[in-house]
């Protein structure tokens, strides 16, 4: 038996959790197109019976803001103490810059093994890729590089096979059946707030959390954490619009985990400062 944590680094919007969704063959982590949708350490488990694949998808590397960005990147920091090696992550369609530099500097200082993965090939032209490819080989001593199209899955299977030769020899860390270290109610509360993301258009989607209050075979009950009353209104909508098509949104992707229907109940409570009360990031897992 083989098995290992392979962490996944990169700046925030590379394609990180969905790579990792890729890589474990189901839905792990939420995405979306907002920076700090992934706020804490989340493993995504692949096993085949001889080799065991632990991904750990991780906040993307940042400059702290407040008290959530810090124990975000504190998470990013103690995550590489415990890994058999990295994949870095790097967008095709966007520059290498300031910030993929500085993950770079940092990941290839631990003296792991090193994957690069250009990922997002699907949105980039051949002749482009290649250049970002002949890019980020200049950015240190790395132990492979994929291409990838997480989104399509063009590239997961070699890049599976390449970290599965990385790992040591040792007894599996999670039993077969299970696919990642979540609970449910933290799954659950994470495809509420994905829809959150997705469906609120403004510039709030930070200052949105998610705390589940009860939940049993037939109901949920969930509330949407905002900071503001002007946050609220923007969340619930006119009439009540928005909060009821993020439940609506959220109730087909909760069902589809859970594999029954459910009644969400989701209400939309203002708590000022919550980013940085210690107390309640604690409860919200952060």
């Amino acid at each position: 038996m083989k098995s290992g944590l392979i962490a996944l680094a990169g700046r925030p919007n590379v394609g990180k959790s969905t790579i990792v969704n890729a890589l474990c063959g189901e839905k792990i982590a939420i995405v979306s197109d907002k920076p700090q949708t992934t706020r804490r350490r989340i493993s995504g488990v692949w096993s085949d019976g001889e080799h065991q694949l632990v991904l750990v998808d991780l906040p993307g590397f940042q400059r702290p803001r407040d008290a959530m960005t810090e124990r975000m990147q504190k998470t990013v920091d103690a995550s590489f103490e415990e890994i058999d090696a990295i994949v870095f992550v790097v967008a095709a369609d966007e520059p290498v810059g300031g910030g993929d530099e500085f993950v770079a500097r940092r990941v290839f200082a631990t003296g792991t093994p090193v994957v690069i993965v250009v990922n997002k090939t699907d949105r980039a032209r051949a002749s482009k890729i290649a250049q970002q490819i002949d890019r980020v080989a200049k950015l240190g001593d790395f132990h492979a590089l994929h291409p990838v199209s997480a989104k399509s899955g063009d590239g997961i299977e070699p890049l599976r096979e390449e970290l599965v030769r990385l790992l040591p020899e040792g007894p599996a860390l999670f039993p077969p059946d299970v696919v990642t270290d979540q609970t449910l109610d933290e799954r659950v509360a994470e495809l509420l707030r994905e829809q959150a993301l997705h469906v609120t258009r403004q510039e709030i989607p930070h200052a949105v959390g998610v705390q589940i209050l009860e939940a049993d075979e037939r109901r949920i009950r969930a509330v949407i954490l905002v900071e503001t009353e002007s946050q609220k209104r923007i969340v619930v909508g006119a009439g009540g619009s928005v909060i009821k098509e993020i439940g609506s949104k959220a109730r087909h992707e909760i069902e589809k985990l859970l594999g029954r229907s459910v009644y969400l109940d989701v209400r939309v409570k203002v708590r000022e400062g919550w980013r940085q009360d210690p107390e309640q990031l604690r409860r919200l897992g952060i």
